[in-house]
């Protein structure tokens, strides 16, 4: 169960915002990474709202939770976050990828407030954590290093060459979270490239492994907080998801992974796709 007076139903209204939000800033834009971004909302705002110790008025602060966002391409769903939680102005998320933006399509640490690794180039983030986490340990530092990778990704052979490198370290200060919504851009994980079994893959490179609902808020807050009491090892969840949950025009579809808008009725499909429809924009 998640902690005592958590308000679901509250909770419950915040994902459906930023479900919204984020695909407005994409839609308006006209394309984007619209089905890895929405799948990743519970998880994203578990992490901010009620596990991560941040500081959104201090985002360097040297004591602070990191979180490296692997699979870069889903910035979206993350600046949403970051906006709500106060790391920077709401009325920025109407500036995704244009010109002089701070909120580039993939993240960029040297761009956005909050972020805190560079991401995009897939298979290369959870290296970047492994290093954040191993300096932590190293400086004696007690913050905690996050990471979110994609199934997709994981067919990377650096994702592996990383495990070994973790587990290798013990760096039981890093927690990692496979995104696996078993879609990927040239469709199903299965057709593409099998990662069964993946559980016994993760287990057998020396990580704790753990599963969970990447949509169920009390699965996900007891699963990271079990994740977190493991000494001595790395921990992996695999989080099984549905790539675009929310928009039932769109959920677990291979075409969802990038979505194209050419034009106001494309738009407009898209939004009224998604389960709420009464948000007021920021921007």
């Amino acid at each position: 169960m998640g902690e005592k007076g958590f308000d679901r139903e509250k909770f419950d209204r915040l994902a459906q915002e930023i479900r919204y939000i984020t695909t407005d800033m994409i839609c308006r834009y006209g394309q984007g990474h619209l089905g890895g971004s929405l799948g990743l909302a519970e998880i994203v705002i578990t992490l901010y709202y009620r596990i991560m110790n941040i500081r959104p008025a201090d985002p360097e602060w040297e004591e602070r939770d990191r979180l490296v966002l692997s699979k870069g391409h889903c910035g979206p769903i993350l600046y949403t976050t970051l906006a709500y939680k106060g790391f920077f102005p709401k009325s920025w998320l109407g500036t995704l990828n244009v010109d002089g933006t701070r909120l580039p399509s993939h993240v960029d640490q040297n761009q956005t407030p909050g972020i805190d690794m560079t991401a995009g180039s897939l298979g290369q983030g959870l290296s970047c954590a492994c290093g954040i986490a191993l300096a932590g340990k190293m400086n004696k530092k007690d913050y905690r290093t996050f990471c979110i990778i994609g199934d997709g990704e994981s067919n990377e052979g650096q994702i592996w060459e990383a495990a070994l490198f973790a587990s290798h370290n013990r760096l039981d200060n890093l927690l990692v979270m496979c995104d696996y919504n078993k879609l990927q851009i040239d469709g199903f994980t299965e057709d593409v490239l099998s990662l069964e079994p993946l559980t016994e893959k993760w287990r057998s490179f020396g990580w704790e492994v753990f599963e969970m609902d990447g949509h169920d808020w009390d699965d996900v807050y007891t699963k990271i907080h079990e994740a977190m009491a493991v000494k001595g090892r790395p921990s992996m969840i695999i989080a099984h998801t549905i790539k675009c949950r929310g928009n039932r025009l769109l959920e677990n579809k291979p075409e969802c992974h990038y979505v194209r808008v050419p034009d106001k009725a494309t738009y407009r499909k898209i939004m009224d796709g998604l389960v709420h429809k009464d948000v007021q924009l920021p921007y």
